[in-house]
């Protein structure tokens, strides 16, 4: 490769730690990559390292000796988050989103990328310290939020059925009570998760929290460890949810006047962390 400028050489490594976050990368196979002395590495490290604390995007962890490495940590500054949040609740208080039983339509926001993206940072951020080694969701509408919040932890994502399907193989099912008051099924490939795994409960949204108390019962059957619970959006009411009050919303659905046709969305229990 042709002597590269530092200017070329350090927007290839930011596209490199941005598309691999939470991974250590070999600075020794970074820097024959980029036909560069690890001297030179380090300088250029710590100019990005620079700016992306300033600007909130996280950290650069560096691993010193031989087999030395660096790893990027994704964050999400408070006031990044406040203005994500922001955003999220005047765009759900919109009235015409109101549904039958004083729920909102989410579907169309939780299928934007900028809108999973900047979910995945803010909850990766809140649960990083967590040990989590897996993200674990119920289909479907939960499925986009917890990839990319996998993506950022780096860790795998896996989904509970509503169903047991012949495709994957023996399964652990239970049967729990939903919001509604009606009694649904779950299943779990036994092949999807080892057992005592540390695992990350992400959903879009809870109410009572019998979905995501039903999935904490299915992780005992594979004595699993919940070691975080992560929703986009929750209620103000019930206050004390099934899961218990431990748990991270980036939105609080605190009131929904069908009537009236007026809603009120408030920032979660994020900013309490």
């Amino acid at each position: 490769m042709a002597h590269m400028r530092r200017s070329e050489r350090i927007v290839r490594i930011t596209q490199t730690l941005l598309e691999h976050p939470n991974r250590v990368l070999s600075l020794t196979d970074m820097a024959d990559r980029l036909s560069s002395a690890k001297s030179s590495l380090s300088e250029d490290l710590a100019i990005i390292r620079e700016v992306f604390e300033q600007e909130g995007w996280g950290q650069l962890e560096t691993q010193a000796g031989a087999a030395g490495g660096v790893r990027y940590i994704p964050d999400c500054s408070r006031v990044q988050a406040e203005q994500f949040v922001k955003e999220m609740a005047t765009v759900l208080a919109d009235p015409e989103r109101i549904l039958p039983g004083g729920y909102l339509y989410m579907s169309d926001i939780l299928g934007k990328p900028e809108v999973l993206d900047m979910a995945g940072r803010m909850f990766a951020s809140a649960f990083r310290k967590t040990g989590a080694e897996y993200v674990l969701t119920v289909e479907t509408k939960g499925i986009p939020l917890a990839v990319s919040t996998s993506r950022y932890l780096q860790i795998p994502a896996i989904v509970v059925r509503r169903d047991h399907r012949v495709t994957e193989g023996s399964a652990v099912s239970i049967n729990y009570v939903s919001g509604s008051r009606r009694i649904q099924t779950m299943s779990l490939s036994r092949r999807s998760l080892p057992e005592r795994k540390k695992v990350l409960l992400i959903d879009d949204f809870m109410k009572a929290g019998g979905t995501l108390k039903a999935m904490t019962d299915l992780m005992r059957e594979f004595h699993a460890e919940v070691v975080g619970v992560g929703v986009f959006m929750s209620t103000s009411e019930p206050t004390d949810k099934l899961v218990g009050n431990d748990y991270i919303s980036l939105t609080t659905l605190d009131s929904v006047n069908e009537t009236e046709r007026e809603v009120k969305v408030i920032p979660g229990t994020y900013f309490e962390s």
